[in-house]
């Protein structure tokens, strides 16, 4: 029987968690932290290759924790019910260590990596809890446009607290630190606030299933990950599209971590083409979130999946050779960037929509959660090699060669792809 559609105020309820998490995501590990913590924090320029590296490690020990507690965290999800009171938990870890980010200062560098693993490591368990929600809004024929719906208003979300960041902390320089470092309680104050219409909306439908006698949630946990494991086994095409997802997230983490970082120190961009290259892509993200879900229901989840993952390719490159192409066209480098920034944005949100609207409708009904449990497992082992691979190769090879390996990654995905067994468009 298919699942009805959910009351418009719940399906808005879920989706403000994305409007709020995207300050996160956008603030701390895109736009503004991201270039502050080499630059300033760890401060080793003109070329940052160790606060790079440093970027990349804490971000890579932050998923690194995921991974370590993913079976448990799916156990929780299928178990012990009141997913709310535990998505509740994240939000309120990360809102906690992101406003504490204050405290991680240039005299205090290793603070405030433990600090950002902390609060990226709420943020990344918030996302699995929040996605095992998604099957339960409405029939397996909305699920892209409720996502794809969902990934637009969080890129309005980032749009919005950035533009506040930005305003509040001025000038992104060492003389003006004190007022920079006010960049995480900003953040956390957007997403404390923003999320609270999730748990006033949205309805809690799980329900708790009492633990084996003599189990723990870790014992079950590993136990149901193994039995996952095997059953995935079952279910081929969703095995192999989650080796693409792997692949597609590896070079996704790198651009997300690592975009506005490369605009800094490769492009050499202006304070003003900064916020410009945000503002292009928070609209293109939020349209094409919107466009590619309408698109999914037309083509199909995958293949709507397939076509972002070779746009990425084609941005990759022309983000890697951005300096001399834009020489030899007789065009600014910024101006450039700028333009190739549109397409980034437009599938910056699209592919993980995709992705996630695919696991929703692959999954078993019964197996929702663990399988949501391996998707975060699968995006956040993939963010490490993606990060790591990033970070120790631009120490040898600078940033500007050392991003090429991200066309890499999305062209590797886009050929797992083709082995997954293409579903017609009534199916999506």
């Amino acid at each position: 029987m298919a699942t009805p559609l959910a009351p418009k105020k719940e399906i808005f309820g879920w989706a403000m968690f994305d409007f709020a998490n995207s300050a996160y995501t956008t603030v701390i590990v895109t736009v503004v932290y991201s270039i502050i913590f080499p630059k300033l924090i760890v401060g080793d320029g003109p070329e940052y290759r160790q606060g790079n590296l440093y970027w990349s490690i804490a971000l890579s020990l932050s998923y690194a924790l995921v991974v370590l507690t993913a079976p448990v965290l799916g156990a929780v999800m299928d178990h012990a019910g009141h997913r709310k009171r535990w998505l509740a938990g994240s939000w309120l870890l990360t809102v906690v260590a992101t406003a504490s980010l204050y405290f991680g200062t240039p005299e205090h560098v290793y603070l405030a990596m433990m600090l950002l693993i902390i609060s990226n490591f709420g943020f990344a368990v918030g996302e699995s809890f929040t996605a095992s929600f998604l099957p339960e809004l409405g029939p397996t024929d909305m699920l892209g446009k409720i996502s794809g719906a969902a990934w637009g208003l969080g890129y309005f979300g980032g749009l919005v607290s950035t533009a506040a960041v930005l305003a509040i902390i001025g000038d992104q320089t060492v003389e003006n630190f004190e007022r920079v470092r006010l960049i995480g309680p900003i953040t956390a104050a957007f997403f404390f606030v923003g999320a609270l219409p999730t748990f006033l909306l949205m309805k809690e439908r799980a329900v708790p299933k009492p633990l084996p006698a003599g189990e723990t949630w870790l014992t079950v946990g590993f136990s149901q990950l193994r039995g996952t494991l095997r059953a995935l086994q079952s279910h081929r095409d969703l095995m192999i599209f989650f080796g693409s997802f792997f692949f597609a997230m590896a070079g996704l983490s790198i651009v997300i971590s690592f975009a506005f970082i490369y605009g800094d120190q490769v492009i050499k961009w202006k304070s003003s083409t900064q916020q410009m290259m945000f503002v292009i892509t928070q609209i293109t993200a939020a349209g094409g979130a919107l466009a590619f879900g309408y698109l999914q229901s037309r083509l199909g989840d995958l293949q709507t999946y397939g076509i972002t993952l070779m746009v990425w390719v084609a941005t990759v490159l022309l983000i890697g050779f951005a300096v001399p192409i834009s020489a030899a066209m007789g065009m600014d480098a910024e101006q450039f960037f700028l333009i190739v920034g549109c397409f980034a944005g437009a599938c910056l949100g699209s592919t993980q929509s995709a992705a996630r609207t695919v696991v929703a409708v692959m999954s078993p009904p019964d197996r929702v959660g663990e399988f949501f449990g391996l998707w975060g497992l699968f995006g956040k082992l993939a963010a490490i090699v993606g990060l790591l691979s990033l970070g120790f190769l631009q120490t040898a090879l600078g940033l500007e060669n050392a991003i090429l390996v991200c066309a890499g990654f999305f062209l590797a995905a886009f050929a797992v792809l083709q082995l997954v067994k293409p579903r017609p468009a009534s199916a999506s």
